[in-house]
C-alpha cells in the first residue's frame, strides 16, 4: 500500500508531466506538426492515466480543472503570436486551429479584449 508521501510524489509527477505535455502539444499544433488540439481524454491516455484520474490529480494539486490550464496556455501562445503584427489575426487563429470568429470570442472571454484590441495595446 502506498503511503501519503508516495501518493503526493505521484500527484506532483502527473501534474508536471501534464504541463510539459501541454507545452509541447501546443507548440506542435502551432508549428504544424499536429493538425488539431487533443481532447483531455486523449491527453490522459498519452500520459497513461484515466481522464478522471488526471482531472482529480490536477484539481488536487492546483485547485483548477485541467482544461483551465489548457486554455490558459493557448491564450499565452496566442498573445505571443499576436505580437508579430505582420501575421494577420485570422492566421493566428488558424494556426491555433480556431475559426477566426470563435478565436475572437475565446480570446475576449479570457482577456477581456479582442485580439485586435490586444494588438493595439502592444
Amino acid at each position: 500500500m502506498k503511503n501519503n508521501s508516495q501518493i503526493n510524489s505521484r500527484s506532483k509527477e502527473i501534474t508536471t508531466k501534464y504541463f510539459q505535455f501541454l507545452d509541447q502539444h501546443i507548440n506542435d499544433v502551432v508549428n504544424g506538426r499536429v493538425l488539431e488540439f487533443m481532447e483531455l481524454n486523449q491527453i490522459a491516455s498519452e500520459l497513461a492515466i484515466s481522464h478522471q484520474h488526471l482531472t482529480d490529480t490536477i484539481r488536487k494539486e492546483t485547485g483548477e480543472h485541467p482544461c483551465h490550464f489548457y486554455d490558459e496556455k493557448i491564450i499565452l501562445m496566442a498573445k505571443e503570436l499576436l505580437k508579430d503584427k505582420k501575421v494577420s489575426i485570422a492566421n493566428v487563429s488558424l494556426s491555433l486551429t480556431y475559426d477566426p470568429s470563435n478565436f475572437s470570442k475565446f480570446f475576449k472571454k479570457w482577456t477581456g479584449m479582442t485580439p485586435g484590441e490586444f494588438r493595439k495595446k502592444m
